[in-house]
C-alpha cells in the first residue's frame, strides 16, 4: 500500500511538473502499457529522463538507479519508496540482477539505460554507439521481451531558461514494438540477435521521430553542460564550432544548483541524526570533560603510545589493522583499518594518506585516486577513519556516529582519528617512508587539518572544504539542526563548547609543518564549509594556497581540480 500510494503521488508530482515547463507528445504510447512483465530500454540524454517516461506511461516502472544515490538517506528512501532499486554501473552486480529479474518474472516493468549513463552525439545509442550487455542478458534469463524507447528534448530542461519562461520546450518520446528473448536460440545467439534488433529499434525510432516532428539541429541532444548556457538561435546551434558561453546566467544556475543539492544533503543528515535520537550527554558530563582537556596542549592530547605492533604489519598486504588507542563502547570501532596501495618503489616512497568524507558513501573514487598516486610513484593509504567502514557498528549507517550531539564522542572520534594516523606515519617511517601527504575532504580535511598541528613531514596536505569553524558547524550549520536541538535541550550553550577548541578547531591552532605545503580548497558555493571560513584559517596559516572551486560542499569538481593543482605544485 505504502509502495502504490507513493508511485501514485509521484507520477502525478511528476505529470503535473512537465505539464507547466514542458510539451510532452508520445509515440505509439500503447507499446508501453500492455499487460505482463518487460523491460524498457531507453536511451538517456538527462537526468529527468526517467521522470518524464514514467509520466506518460500508464503502469508503474521500476527504474535501475546508479548505485551511488542510495546511501544518501533521504534520497534513497525517496528511491527506494517509488520501488527503484540500485545498480552499480561499473560491473555486473547479482544482488541487481536477481531483483530484475524477480520483477520481470512477477510481471513488472524494469527500466533501464543500456548506455550506462547519460550520452549524446557519437557516443550514444541514437548514433549508431554500442550499448552494454545487460539488457540483453536480463531479458534472456527472465525470458521477458525488451520494449525500446526514444526520448529526445528532455536535456532542453538543464536549461533555467526553459523553467522560468512560458515557452514550454517540447519533448519527443516514442516506444517501439516488443523485441523477444528468442527463447529457441542458444544463449550467445540470443543475445547477439536481440542486442542487433535493439540497436536498430534505436535508431528507427529516433529517425522517426526527426521527420514526423522535422526536428531541428538545436532539438536533437545535446551535452548537459552545454545546455545549462544560455541557449544558442537554432542556425548558430548547428554550427560545429559554436562558441561556449558562460556569464552571470551560467554562474547562477550553478550556485541555484549547489545550494539545492547541500541543503537536499544537510536535510538528510538531520533525518539521519533523528533516527537514533542521539541525544547530548548531559551539561554536567561535558563540563567535567571540557574541564579535563583544559589544560593540555594539541601534543598531549594527540599523544601517540608506544609499541602498537603496527610495523610488522606493513608488507605487501593490502590491509592492516591494529586496536586502537582510544577505546569506545562499540567494538567494531576499535580496530583501526588502512587499505594500502604501493607503488613499484616500495614503503620507501613518500606516501599519500586518503581521509574521506563524512558518512562517504563509497569509498571507489578514492581507490581509484590511489591508483593513480600510484603511478605518479607515490603509495597511498586509504584510512578507515572512526566510524565508517569497517568501523560501523551494527545496527547504524557509515558515518552516523562520528558527529552527533554527543560532543564528547565527537571529539574523542577526532583524537582518535589523529592518534591513529600518527601510529600510521610513525610505523611507515620505520619502513623507510621519509615524506607524506595528506588527501583530506570534509571530515578528513578537518582530522588532516589537526594532523598538521602535530605532525611537520608533510610534501603536502590537500585539505578539500575542511570543517575549520567548529562553531559554525555546531551552532549555524544547516547540516546541525538536529544537533543544535538536543544540545539546546541539554542546555549546553556556546561558551562551554568553546572551551575545547584549542584542541579540535584547527582555526585556533597553527601548522607543526610549513604553511607552504597546505593547499585549502574551497567551494564557492559551499553551506557547510563556508568559503570565508576557509579563506580566514588561509591567511592565519601565512603561506598556505586557497584554491576557489565553483561548487557546493557536495561536488565531484572539487577533486579533479585539487589533483591537477598538485601536479602544477609538483
Amino acid at each position: 500500500m505504502f509502495h502504490s500510494l507513493a508511485n501514485h503521488a509521484a507520477r502525478l508530482l511528476m505529470k503535473l511538473l512537465f505539464a507547466c515547463v514542458a510539451r510532452v507528445r508520445v509515440v505509439r504510447r500503447e507499446n508501453a502499457n500492455h499487460d505482463g512483465g518487460f523491460l524498457l530500454a531507453a536511451n538517456h540524454i538527462s537526468h529527468f529522463d526517467p521522470f518524464i517516461i514514467s509520466s506518460v506511461v500508464r503502469r508503474k516502472i521500476d527504474w535501475m538507479a546508479m548505485a551511488e544515490f542510495f546511501p544518501y538517506p533521504v534520497l534513497g528512501f525517496l528511491l527506494r519508496a517509488v520501488d527503484a532499486f540500485p545498480a552499480d554501473r561499473h560491473r555486473a552486480d547479482r544482488t541487481t540482477i536477481r531483483t530484475a529479474i524477480e520483477r520481470l518474472k512477477h510481471g513488472r516493468i524494469v527500466g533501464v539505460f543500456p548506455e550506462g549513463g547519460i550520452r549524446d552525439g557519437a557516443r550514444s545509442l541514437l548514433e549508431g554507439a554500442p550499448m552494454r550487455p545487460g539488457a540483453s542478458t536480463l531479458a534472456h534469463i527472465a525470458g521477458a521481451p525488451i520494449v525500446p524507447s526514444v526520448i529526445v528534448g528532455s536535456d532542453r530542461l538543464y536549461s533555467k531558461k526553459s523553467w522560468l519562461s512560458l515557452r514550454r520546450p517540447p519533448i519527443w518520446v516514442a516506444f517501439g514494438d516488443p523485441i523477444p528473448h528468442f527463447p529457441n536460440l542458444e544463449k550467445s545467439a540470443a543475445r547477439a540477435r536481440t542486442e542487433r534488433e535493439l540497436a536498430a529499434a534505436f535508431k528507427i525510432l529516433y529517425a522517426e521521430l526527426r521527420e514526423t516532428f522535422s526536428l531541428t539541429p538545436n532539438d536533437l541532444p545535446h551535452p548537459p553542460r552545454e545546455r545549462m548556457q544560455v541557449e544558442l538561435p537554432i542556425e548558430e546551434t548547428a554550427r560545429s564550432h559554436a562558441p561556449k558561453l558562460s556569464g552571470p546566467r551560467v554562474r547562477t544556475f550553478k550556485r541555484f544548483s549547489a545550494i539545492a543539492v547541500d541543503l537536499l544533503m544537510c536535510t538528510s543528515m538531520n533525518v539521519m541524526q533523528s533516527r537514533h535520537r542521539l541525544h547530548a550527554r548531559s551539561r554536567d558530563e561535558l563540563e567535567r570533560y571540557v574541564a579535563e582537556c583544559e589544560g593540555l596542549t594539541a601534543h598531549d592530547f594527540y599523544a601517540v603510545p608506544r609499541n602498537c605492533g603496527l610495523v610488522g604489519e606493513i608488507g605487501d598486504g593490502a590491509t592492516v589493522t591494529w586496536r586502537s588507542p582510544i577505546s569506545t563502547k562499540f567494538p567494531a570501532n576499535n580496530i583501526a583499518r588502512a587499505d594500502l596501495f604501493a607503488c613499484a618503489r616500495g614503503w620507501s616512497a613518500p606516501t599519500v594518506l586518503v581521509l574521506h568524507a563524512l558518512m562517504s558513501a563509497s569509498d571507489k573514487g578514492y581507490r581509484r585516486w590511489a591508483a593513480r598516486f600510484n603511478e605518479l610513484g607515490w603509495n597511498a593509504c586509504f584510512v578507515h577513519l572512526p566510524y565508517h567502514y569497517s568501523r560501523v557498528p551494527r545496527g547504524y549507517w557509515n558515518g552516523e556516529l562520528a558527529i552527533t550531539a554527543d560532543l564528547i564522542r565527537n571529539a574523542e572520534g577526532l583524537r582518535q582519528g589523529v592518534i591513529e594516523l600518527r601510529q600510521l606515519m610513525a610505523a611507515l617511517r620505520e619502513c623507510g617512508c621519509r615524506e607524506f601527504g595528506v588527501l583530506g575532504t570534509s571530515y578528513g580535511g578537518w582530522i588532516g587539518a589537526l594532523l598538521a598541528t602535530v605532525e611537520r613531514d608533510f610534501r603536502f596536505l590537500a585539505l578539500m572544504a575542511p570543517i575549520v569553524n567548529v562553531e559554525h558547524a555546531i551552532w549555524e550549520s544547516p547540516a546541525s539542526a538536529f544537533i543544535r536541538r538536543e544540545l539546546h535541550r541539554a542546555n549546553i550553550e556556546r561558551s562551554l563548547v568553546a572551551r575545547h577548541f584549542h584542541l579540535s578547531s584547527p582555526t585556533h591552532n597553527q601548522p607543526l609543518c610549513r604553511a607552504d605545503c597546505v593547499l585549502f580548497v574551497a567551494g564557492e558555493f559551499d553551506l557547510i564549509a563556508r568559503p570565508a571560513d576557509i579563506e580566514k584559517i588561509q591567511q592565519k596559516w601565512s603561506g598556505s594556497e586557497l584554491l576557489r572551486v565553483p561548487q557546493g560542499h557536495f561536488g565531484y569538481r572539487m577533486i579533479r581540480e585539487t589533483i591537477a593543482r598538485l601536479k602544477e605544485r609538483g
